[in-house]
């Protein structure tokens, strides 16, 4: 069954970390997996920030073909909604504004960068196996996201946002598909119906999400609680 890349990238968002698989290189011909956070850039996708020293790190830098499984964890494991990517991981370097979105969603990470052997590195995917539940499965080309802020508009939303933004609610990010968010230490996504077709229609449609959260517990409507 086809299954729309979308549904994928908004499982990506709903996580935070996955399990990384790679080639040994200590066992040439066996898998290695672990479990890794990532935060995703702003054109969705998975950003690592690994030791040199770190097994996996070894790995790629031998053979950058990678796969990621996330799940929603909302169920038992055949019940849930789940995904493997496939695709390149890479070190990359990051300008300040890129650096400062990860730490955003990763604020820990600051502490792994002051060890002075830790880099950033992206994976840009190729394709994805999605299980959506029972009968509903398939494979799908991995889609450019068209729909990327650019980090000095995302900054500048959030600056106009910030004053939206109920006690004990952090804003984390932006973009066309919808607002991420951090709870008492705990990481929500809230979804867009649609795209809007412009800046402001964005900032708009935000707010009125914004607007929204001082009705449920938490500042969070009842849906993402």
């Amino acid at each position: 069954m086809k299954i729309g890349y979308r549904e994928a990238r908004r499982l990506l968002r709903q996580c935070s970390s996955g399990a990384l698989g790679s080639h040994s290189v200590t066992e040439p011909g066996f898998p290695y997996v672990t479990l890794l956070p990532y935060v995703l850039d702003d054109e969705c996708r998975p950003m690592f920030l690994l030791s040199d020293l770190a097994e996996h790190t070894r790995n790629v830098k031998a053979d950058p073909r990678v796969s990621l499984l996330v799940a929603d964890g909302a169920g038992g494991p055949l019940q849930q909604a789940r995904m493997t990517l496939l695709g390149r991981l890479a070190a990359v370097e990051l300008d300040g504004l890129g650096r400062e979105r990860f730490l955003r969603y990763s604020p820990e990470s600051e502490d792994f960068l002051a060890f002075g052997d830790f880099r950033f590195y992206r994976l840009d995917p190729l394709k994805v196996r999605f299980i959506a539940g029972f009968g509903r499965m398939g494979w799908s080309e991995a889609e450019v996201f068209s729909h990327g802020l650019g980090g000095a508009d995302e900054q500048t939303l959030l600056k106009r946002l910030v004053s939206r933004v109920p006690v004990g609610v952090e804003l984390l990010g932006i973009d066309w598909e919808g607002i991420d968010i951090r709870v008492a230490g705990v990481f929500r996504r809230l979804e867009l119906d649609a795209p809007p077709p412009s800046l402001e229609e964005l900032e708009a449609a935000a707010e009125a999400v914004l607007d929204g959260l001082s009705g449920g517990p938490l500042g969070l409507p009842g849906n993402i609680a």
